[in-house]
């Protein structure tokens, strides 16, 4: 296969697989990491990838699709393939083309690990099926669930980061009229009711599975009600909208649950106060799943008494129930995911935001340098399982490790440094490769100028004791003369790297005049901050994730005045 057939075909499946726009190092990587004879032309092939990418990024979706199936063919089939062998078993009840998925997340708090699960599965059984996924805000609760205005745009970001395909956004909050309209049906088919009980009376009729003095009075009654509830008759907590269900259920939660509430002044971020009657989670999501058209919903187990309840509508009018797949909870060992300790946290200034480090946001996860690859194989790995499933970090940092090691540069990076005086030594320019596996990204050169120190770091203060030797990565091998709080004291001792590994000796990481930079090391309910020196001439941007030699992978969190300041992601 010619050269540039070949970046076409790298450069389309990019494209296709990343929302029409392919990434030319992406691209680089895979046409020399499966070519390796190609690595002696990098040079050459490097802006031949560059201009192929341009012009695959300027084509429509439609067009890469066409001209990836006439230049790699192949590659739907390897698609379906891998989609078979993902570890996600068949959907039950399944037709390709009419699967309807949907996440629908509360926008009162970011996006965490915990909701992803759902999200994830939601969307990878819709695309494995060509059906349609659906973003639900479910944002009825003005008053204790408080939706915000950023939240919906965040939960969009975080979706569209990890990749996602969204085919329909909906509000609930936008939908109000149309709950109105399915409350007064199911109260003129006497299949809901208007209870004025206090809450404690209702609960203690309900507990001794005896009906609401309200239950059976005539449809007239309970319509007037109703308006009377919409009109503003009636106050917060004096009404609600019951849906008959069986009082004997052996789940008093079950029994006649209710549907519809009112509350005052509700000033919601997206409908004010123009309404005053609203619906819970239950009669909303079940009216909406129906008009939606969803087939499958993918819910946490705890969620199981919710089918329960919302089958009596679905009954009422003959109404096909979707497949419901429960699964368990997934969290991270040691890591925060519930949203009230988080914003409570946040509150207290215990965290720096919803993006902090320690998290387990989405946006956390993100700033940390995890990768969304990396989220969406953990979840699909952990798959269907019915059982609460809490994975460790380095279940994370383990997939995490496999998708950027690839792709992130080497720099050093010294923390706590002290200086090392080094006799003896020439003039010497060390050549790097920026990643060892990939000689044609190019090279760092550190310079080592006699009379000038070297920073090592205070981590390694063990190795600098009196008669030790040591390796300086990629420079040379140096005698310890003397050590102490000051610095070290050092003698050149030869150049081969190959005396060092035949007598064993320690490596140790170095730079010259590095420029200052700080690590945020997330460690439980800790943010350590390590102060130190990056290589002065590491050319890295905000976003970047590089791998700071014998310390790890961090992700590039700012770089200001000449500063940096990275996030540890793992080792």
């Amino acid at each position: 296969m010619e050269v540039e057939e070949l970046i076409w075909k790298y450069a389309l499946a990019n494209a296709y697989a990343h929302k029409g726009k392919a990434n030319p190092k992406a691209v680089i990587g895979k046409v020399l990491g499966e070519n390796p004879v190609l690595r002696p032309k990098a040079r050459e092939i490097i802006p031949l990838v560059n201009e192929i990418v341009e012009r695959v990024n300027s084509l429509t979706p439609e067009e890469q699709g066409a001209k990836l199936r006439e230049v790699y063919p192949e590659f739907f089939e390897e698609k379906k393939g891998k989609e078979e062998r993902r570890g996600l078993p068949p959907l039950p009840r399944a037709q390709r083309g009419k699967v309807v998925t949907r996440f629908a997340p509360n926008p009162d708090g970011a996006f965490h690990l915990g909701n992803a699960r759902a999200a994830v599965l939601s969307h990878e059984y819709a695309r494995m099926y060509d059906g349609k996924f659906i973003l639900r805000f479910d944002d009825t609760d003005p008053k204790v669930k408080r939706p915000e205005p950023i939240f919906y745009e965040w939960i969009k970001e975080d979706l569209d980061w990890l990749n996602f395909r969204i085919d329909e956004i909906h509000a609930a909050s936008d939908r109000l009229e149309l709950y109105y309209s399915y409350a007064e049906k199911l109260i003129s088919m006497g299949k809901a009711y208007v209870c004025t009980c206090p809450p404690e009376r209702f609960r203690e009729l309900r507990d001794r599975g005896l009906a609401c003095p309200h239950r059976e009075e005539p449809v007239e009654v309970q319509l007037e009600r109703w308006r009377k509830m919409l009109n503003g008759g009636y106050r917060e907590g004096e009404a609600v909208v019951r849906i008959k269900t069986d009082l004997k259920h052996p789940n008093p939660a079950v029994r006649d649950w209710p549907a519809l509430r009112i509350i005052d002044n509700p000033n919601h971020p997206r409908t004010g106060n123009k309404y005053r009657v609203w619906p819970l989670y239950n009669f909303a999501s079940a009216i909406d799943d129906h008009e939606l058209g969803v087939t499958h919903i993918f819910r946490g187990q705890e969620h199981a008494e919710n089918e329960t309840k919302q089958r009596y509508i679905y009954d009422y009018f003959g109404w096909e129930y979707p497949v419901t797949v429960h699964h368990g909870r997934l969290s991270i060992e040691g890591v925060i995911l519930s949203k009230s300790k988080t914003r409570k946290g946040i509150k207290e200034g215990k965290y720096l935001g919803w993006d902090d480090p320690r998290l387990g946001t989405i946006r956390a996860l993100r700033r940390r340098g995890i990768r969304p690859e990396a989220i969406r194989e953990l979840i699909i790995e952990v798959g269907l399982k019915r059982s609460d499933t809490t994975v460790s970090w380095d279940n994370l940092a383990a997939i995490n490790r496999k998708i950027i090691e690839p792709i992130a540069n080497r720099y050093f990076f010294v923390a706590d440094p002290i200086p090392m005086y080094i006799e003896g030594a020439e003039e010497f320019t060390a050549e790097i490769p920026l990643h060892p596996d990939y000689p044609e990204r190019g090279v760092r050169r550190l310079k080592f100028e006699p009379g000038k120190p070297v920073y090592v770091s205070k981590d390694d203060m063990g190795l600098f004791k009196p008669g030790n030797f040591v390796r300086l990565k990629d420079l040379f091998n140096v005698e310890v003369v003397e050590a102490g709080e000051d610095g070290v004291k050092a003698h050149f001792h030869s150049v081969e790297y190959e005396v060092a590994k035949e007598n064993r000796w320690r490596m140790v990481h170095w730079v010259t005049e590095g420029k200052p930079c700080e690590v945020w090391v997330p460690e439980g309910e800790e943010l350590l901050v390590r102060e130190g020196l990056l290589e002065s001439d590491a050319d890295v941007k905000v976003d970047d994730v590089v791998q700071f030699e014998r310390f790890g992978f961090v992700r590039i969190d700012e770089v200001k005045d000449g500063k940096v300041r990275a996030i540890f992601a793992h080792r």
